[in-house]
């Protein structure tokens, strides 16, 4: 790992980071903390400098999802520019390394259809580059065993066994995915086992990786379950060298991968991607360590992020980078339903607002009727222009109708019974007149998502760093971002 582009921060460089962070991010809390589902009944617009909002509010749509990205136009207001761009650069680069460059005795195996059967173009493509992230890591570190944590389906342990030769131990706390995982590895081992019969090596040493159907809740966890399946010792005082890794472990499990790795005399060595950040831990429960921060100088700051910041983190601005704008105006219309909903909700079920209550991703169902309108010659939704007034009409009933029915499944998804007396209309029309700066708002907000993940990925960089010399680490993003926005892998390695 020799490009200085992902090795030659130290400790100190890696805080002076976060610090930057911190103190940038902290007087715009008000985007960070608050939820846009609360956007109508806070009225958190108020909240935002007027002069961006009334510069934003007629901005093309294109514009506005670009924001997350870094892009300003020339005639926005300095102080917003100066924001953007300043989010923008204290972001970790997202562009995918150049893997042979930067792992020199990295070598890709080219997977056949037998293989990569099941998987879709975007897990193809992360278990392509993970595979062989991993084949290089544990070369460097002399192992031929890995553990892969939260494993799925199986579709990493299976290439990593069948294409790199590895032994590998798939973990997972389905049973469900550990049976998927055994049949599908049975099912692939006769087709190796028949293609190294045709050629020179005959038909050994073809294994399928040990599943084992576990919830992971600690490093003391993981490192019985390390000892328990080291098939390799010959005696208490033997260890055999591991490498850890977990594609997109949830919440804590990343975590507690990085707790094992530093725990554990067995592992050698840690390639990590997280995900859901929304299900990270902040506050210590029954003595458990918390997932973030977990760095000493993360917690020195006293930074506290909360759910809904966590779940911002997710966000990603290359994905919005891509968008259409079709796509763009479709997600603002359906943060502006979600908003309004909560004004029905804090004024026919005020009850319900304590519990957040969430209704889950309506999308979908929404756009096909959308799609369907513009088709019969309606016009898009409520964001958009309106040529004239029997238009404008129209759009106002289509898009009446299409929040009315939002509703309606929302309130059947929260269990409520509809009483006969919501107006729905009436909601609408009372937030309608602000729903048209939701895009600004959320665009904006949307640009923190990739800082807030910057912030939580270098705290985990720091807690190794903050071992000493004796560990190598480095954050490195292994995928295309437009494919797999969580595309930073933490590889560390014990030297």
């Amino acid at each position: 790992m020799a490009d200085c582009k992902y090795s030659c921060a130290t400790a100190t460089e890696t805080l002076e980071w976060i610090r930057a962070i911190i103190h940038f991010i902290k007087p715009s809390s008000f985007f960070w903390q608050s939820h846009v589902v609360n956007f109508l009944t806070h009225r958190l617009w108020e909240a935002v400098d007027r002069e961006w909002i009334d510069c934003l509010r007629d901005e093309p749509i294109e514009n506005l999802i670009q924001i997350p990205s870094g892009f300003v136009q020339e005639h926005w207001p300095c102080s917003l520019k100066q924001f953007i761009t300043t989010l923008s650069s204290l972001a970790f680069p997202r562009e995918q390394a150049d893997l042979k460059k930067v792992l020199p005795n990295m070598q890709v195996a080219l997977l056949n259809s037998v293989i990569t059967q099941g998987m879709n173009q975007k897990k193809r493509h992360e278990i392509e580059a993970l595979a062989a992230v991993v084949s290089s890591v544990a070369r460097d570190v002399e192992t031929n065993t890995v553990i892969d944590l939260g494993a799925g389906q199986g579709y990493l342990s299976q290439v990593l066994s069948f294409e790199y030769q590895l032994s590998v131990i798939a973990i997972d706390a389905s049973s469900h995915h550990g049976r998927v995982t055994h049949e599908r590895a049975e099912r692939i081992k006769k087709h190796y086992e028949a293609k190294m019969r045709k050629s020179s090596l005959g038909g050994k040493g073809v294994t399928i990786p040990k599943t084992v159907t576990c919830r992971v809740l600690s490093s003391d966890m993981l490192k019985t379950l390390i000892n328990s399946n080291d098939e390799h010792k010959q005696s208490t005082a033997d260890t055999c060298p591991m490498l850890l890794t977990g594609l997109h472990a949830c919440g804590d499990l990343s975590v507690t991968m990085l707790r094992a790795f530093l725990e554990s005399q067995e592992v050698k060595a840690v390639v990590s991607i997280g995900c859901c950040y929304n299900l990270l831990s902040e506050e210590e429960d029954n003595n458990a360590l918390c997932g973030f921060p977990i760095s000493k100088g993360v917690k020195s700051t006293g930074l506290y992020l909360g759910r809904t910041s966590r779940d911002l983190a997710c966000q990603s601005a290359d994905r919005w980078k891509v968008m259409e704008k079709d796509a763009g105006l479709h997600n603002f219309e359906l943060h502006g339903f979600r908003a309004a909903f909560q004004m029905l909700l804090s004024r026919y079920f005020p009850e319900t607002l304590t519990g957040s209550p969430t209704i889950g991703r309506q999308g979908k169902a929404l756009r096909r009727q959308q799609q369907s309108s513009r088709i019969n010659g309606l016009a898009t939704n409520g964001f958009s222009c309106k040529p004239d007034s029997t238009s404008e009409n129209k759009e106002d009933a289509d898009t009446c109708t299409l929040f009315e029915k939002f509703c309606q499944s929302g309130l059947h998804r929260l269990n409520l019974n509809q009483p006969h007396n919501i107006d729905f209309a009436s909601i609408w029309k009372e937030a309608e007149p602000f729903v048209g700066v939701i895009g600004p708002y959320w665009s904006l907000r949307a640009a923190l998502g990739p800082v807030l993940e910057t912030l939580i990925l270098l705290d985990r960089l720091l807690f190794l760093q903050e071992q000493g010399d004796s560990i190598e680490a480095v954050m490195l993003p292994i995928f295309n971002p437009n494919i797999s926005p969580r595309n930073v892998a933490l590889i560390a390695k014990k030297i």
